[in-house]
């Protein structure tokens, strides 16, 4: 297996949380009204630093889908998954973006406050 060379980017990002890696931009936030299995979830134009699972139809709250999981290319860890194909004519603006779910990511500038210590898993700013 080759090197794995990670994107980093620049301004308020969202990382993994359980390696750091850069996931998305604040700026390519589409929507912080979903929901996945776990809790919370965002919806964004575009992600890096992921590899695509499977292609698998999925009934969601909307409706069905075909969907794939997303995991972080550096530590392997399932961080949401990505629309490929609403079926429903209302669902199709999600053709093409990410939901990364708020329980697996961090927000880069928030963490910049916990210097030596975790941040806690805590929405309380969403609320």
């Amino acid at each position: 297996m080759g090197r794995v060379f990670l994107v980093e980017l620049d301004g308020r990002i969202y990382s993994c949380q359980f390696c750091r890696s850069h996931l998305a931009l604040a700026d390519d936030l589409v929507s912080r009204s979903f929901s996945c299995r776990r809790g919370k979830a965002y919806l964004f134009n575009n992600v890096v630093n992921i590899s695509v699972g499977v292609l698998e139809e999925r009934m969601m709250l909307s409706g069905m889908h075909t969907v794939a999981d997303i995991f972080c290319c550096c530590c392997g860890q399932i961080v949401g998954w990505k629309y490929e194909a609403a079926h429903e004519k209302s669902q199709k603006y999600k053709e093409g973006k990410f939901v990364l779910e708020r329980g697996r990511i961090v927000d880069g500038i928030d963490s910049e406050f916990y210097l030596g210590t975790r941040p806690s898993g805590s929405d309380a700013e969403d609320a």
